[in-house]
């Protein structure tokens, strides 16, 4: 049995500490891109798992190492950052064809971003530490990924809006510049312990 005011806690606290968090930039970046739909598979996708995997091993989450989980985000971010500095910019007048990246790309991306970045995150901390505390799973599973669902489509819808006011070569430029301090911050965090 789901009980209501469980999942409704840990839906408050888990979205207010996932928001001000790198994965609604990844989602307004992704979703600046991408079709939104296919984003928004691949990242709930990858959230599904992180809650599954948070739920399943309660506080053992904590004793992970956290300097490789902040190197692997860092080389990811470095790496997205890239991307979107090297790629040869759009017409500004063009607009993306749904056809022009597939589903399985698109989503597998998300996906493996998300994956890697929020792999040992405060939220899943945070998930891992309710689901031992209340001792209802599937109340605090549902909770947790209804959250990170919600942010990660605030993100991902943000990300679409922003494109219709916004140059999408200036959105890039400023996205690549966010990422790459992101990077650069994870790397520091995973050198510095």
């Amino acid at each position: 049995m789901i009980s209501f005011s469980v999942t409704a806690l840990v839906f408050g606290v888990v979205f207010l500490a996932e928001l001000p968090d790198k994965t609604a930039l990844a989602g307004l970046v992704l979703g600046t891109r991408y079709r939104a739909s296919y984003v928004f598979a691949g990242v709930a996708a990858a959230f599904a798992v992180h809650v599954a995997l948070a739920v399943a091993a309660g506080s053992v989450l904590t004793l992970l190492p956290q300097q490789l989980v902040h190197a692997l985000t860092g080389v990811l971010f470095l790496g997205g950052a890239a991307v979107l500095l090297l790629k040869k910019g759009e017409e500004e007048g063009e607009v993306r064809r749904p056809g022009d990246q597939s589903f399985w790309k698109v989503s597998g991306a998300g996906f493996m971003l998300i994956l890697v970045a929020e792999f040992g995150d405060l939220t899943q901390i945070m998930t891992a530490n309710l689901a031992a505390r209340y001792d209802d799973p599937l109340s605090v599973g549902l909770g947790a990924v209804l959250a990170l669902w919600a942010v990660a489509g605030l993100g991902i819808v943000g990300g679409r809006a922003l494109m219709r006011r916004v140059p999408l070569e200036l959105i890039t430029k400023v996205a690549a510049v966010l990422m790459l301090a992101l990077g650069v911050w994870s790397l520091w965090e995973a050198v510095a312990g």
